[in-house]
């Protein structure tokens, strides 16, 4: 398998504050990937350093191969799409002009053929054709939050970062969400997401990263990453795991 996303010591900070020290990880091509840790740990600033949208001056991050500071904001936007944490809008654009926006790369003067299939596509797949006419800026936070990985999605990329997606959503959009991004790693996609649940990532994940205190946390040789002795000390809090199938069920301690 194919490498996504590299990260090779990788160090970086805010006003001299050190908030990432050395990281090192791989991102399989074709796989949901998900990031995990306590609040403050840089989970959200490791995703926008993987997206290049923030400056690093030491270590490297390459997606698919090419060092993400030498690529063109152009050539990024056909590789990477990111998903923030938070998202304010400013005008009262309709929800299909939102998810037409993540088309602006693509787009040299005029939108297409092309452009209006591909937000139609990203708007079926999240269940909002019913909403493309309406004000963005009259939704809900969850049907805000859908809107914004339509318009991931509608930009087309190899790779998608995304900032917990799943904050505001109710269950049912939690599970059509994750259900859509397993789809996609079906299709070849590479997904990265930022979750706060462990019980989701163990049931959704193909691959489980834990950040911690700015570098990437692994268990000891013959410990696994569900054992509670190693997810109490990612989480500074005594938790418990139960069987559940071929996976576990992480519980407060």
């Amino acid at each position: 398998m194919t490498t996504a996303v590299q990260v090779e010591g990788l160090f970086f900070g805010y006003d001299q504050r050190p908030l990432l020290k050395g990281v090192n990880l791989e991102v399989p091509s074709g796989s949901l990937t998900v990031l995990l840790g306590k609040n403050g740990s840089g989970k959200s600033t490791l995703l926008r350093l993987m997206g290049g949208l923030l400056p690093f001056e030491k270590g490297r991050v390459s997606l698919l191969g090419k060092d993400v500071r030498r690529i063109s904001p152009s050539e990024r936007a056909g590789l990477v799409g990111f998903l923030p944490q938070f998202h304010h809008p400013v005008f009262p654009f309709t929800v299909e002009e939102v998810v037409l926006t993540g088309r602006a790369a693509q787009v040299f003067f005029l939108p297409g053929k092309k452009d209006r299939e591909k937000v139609r596509q990203a708007l079926e797949a999240l269940g909002l054709m019913d909403f493309r006419d309406r004000p963005y800026n009259e939704l809900s936070g969850g049907e805000r939050q859908l809107v914004m990985v339509a318009r991931v999605l509608a930009q087309d990329p190899r790779i998608i970062l995304l900032d917990e997606p799943l904050s505001h959503l109710d269950l049912a959009n939690q599970v059509r969400l994750l259900r859509l991004l397993k789809d996609l790693t079906a299709r070849g996609l590479t997904v990265l997401v930022v979750l706060h649940d462990p019980n989701t990532a163990v049931l959704y994940g193909d691959q489980v990263l834990f950040l911690k205190e700015g570098r990437i946390l692994s268990p000891e040789k013959g410990r696994g990453p569900w054992e509670a002795s190693f997810l109490s000390e990612v989480y500074d809090t005594p938790l418990i795991t139960l069987p559940f199938k071929d996976r576990c069920l992480v519980l407060p301690g």
